[in-house]
């Protein structure tokens, strides 16, 4: 049962399993869950199916997997220390004031009820704003125990590992663990928005370019001059996210965004961007411009601005996209793909099959691009 020893700081306390859970990013993610799984993903989105709901499961899993490890942190506290939970506050803010991990601060301020981004909205980076904000959170719990026990009763009872009794469960205990739940949850759907966003970003567009018969090199090392790609870098200033050389002379400027009606200004913003000529090396080139987004509103001017601006626009959202997308570069550059002429009940088993073959990892980056996705 819990016993009293000298205190254990609360980032030792952390399991492995959960600082790993919150450090994972990039290749890492992408070897966690497998490139199956990717693929997957990928092609859900090519076949017009919205990216968030291909991904939710995966923010589930992760979710649930950092709740089991802050269960874990409460045990391993209370076990070591039996006022570890009436203490917890003034620990945790003793704590965070100190230089940590950026996972470390995570928990630190999930133990407080505070996100990252309420953090900075409530403590505006001054240490002293911390000890009000402690002394009210102590005080809001207070009153809801004492609201909790009026209207529900003493709550009794013991959590235990292994056939032992860990901690005590009571009102005290089970607040702090689910506010401490909540403010993760609330962080990791958050991040997971960014991150998911970012990195399917260059898996879709990537993978398409190679699906429609496009070889990637890394910017400004190609010598091939015609059916190359390359994929715009954090560490060089991005003038679109990806660049594919049809032949000599010829070329295109892709943009992507998973970008819905609500957002309209961001995709026009998109539109005024490319130039229809650019150089690359010493010689112009004739540049098209492809905006691909997730939805466009009805009634949205979208499309004839884009067309004035001589830019097209592709939803994501509309059914197999990607023969759109092939019909377009023929039209706009001579490019011909077979992929313009597969009929819709072939097409997914179509871009199954080619999405086998590509190399997803070759996508996501590390570096620059994993900090992008802190």
């Amino acid at each position: 049962m819990a016993h009293s020893d000298p205190v254990i700081p609360i980032r030792e306390l952390i399991p492995p399993m959960l600082r790993h859970l919150l450090e994972v990013r990039g290749t890492e993610f992408v070897r966690q869950i497998g490139e199956d799984v990717i693929r997957q993903v990928v092609l859900d989105v090519m076949c017009g199916r919205n990216l968030r709901d291909a991904t939710e499961m995966l923010t589930r899993r992760r979710i649930a997997l950092v709740n089991a490890g802050l269960v874990m942190l409460f045990l391993k506290g209370a076990r070591t220390d039996a006022d570890f939970v009436s203490r917890l506050t003034d620990l945790a803010g003793d704590e965070l004031r100190q230089s940590h991990s950026r996972s470390d601060r995570w928990v630190l301020q999930w133990l407080l009820g505070l996100t990252d981004k309420a953090a900075q909205n409530v403590l505006r980076d001054d240490p002293s704003a911390l000890d009000t904000y402690k002394e009210q959170y102590l005080q809001v719990t207070r009153e809801v125990v004492e609201e909790c026990e009026r209207n529900f009763g003493t709550l009794q009872g013991t959590l235990g590992l292994d056939g032992e009794e860990w901690a005590q469960l009571n009102w005290v205990f089970l607040y702090h663990l689910l506010n401490t739940v909540g403010a993760s949850t609330l962080a990791i759907r958050g991040s997971e928005k960014s991150v998911y966003g970012k990195l399917f970003e260059r898996l879709i567009l990537g993978s398409a370019l190679h699906v429609l018969g496009f070889q990637m090199v890394k910017p400004g090392t190609a010598t091939a001059r015609e059916r190359v790609f390359w994929l715009s870098s954090r560490a060089t200033r991005r003038e679109s996210d990806a660049t594919a050389l049809i032949r000599p002379g010829v070329g295109v400027r892709f943009d992507i965004g998973f970008i819905g009606r609500g957002n309209p200004e961001i995709t026009l913003d998109k539109l005024s961007r490319f130039e229809r000529e650019a150089e690359v090396g010493r010689e112009k080139w004739y540049m098209a411009s492809f905006i691909i987004v997730d939805r466009v509103g009805k009634g949205s001017r979208i499309p004839e601005i884009a067309a004035q601006v001589g830019a097209t626009v592709i939803q994501m959202s509309m059914s197999y996209w990607m023969r759109l997308l092939a019909r377009e570069l023929e039209r706009q550059t001579g490019y011909r793909h077979e992929l313009s002429a597969i009929p819709d009940e072939q097409m997914e088993e179509y871009l199954r099959d080619k999405l086998a073959e590509v190399p997803v990892g070759m996508f996501i980056t590390s570096g620059a691009e994993r900090k992008r996705d802190a």
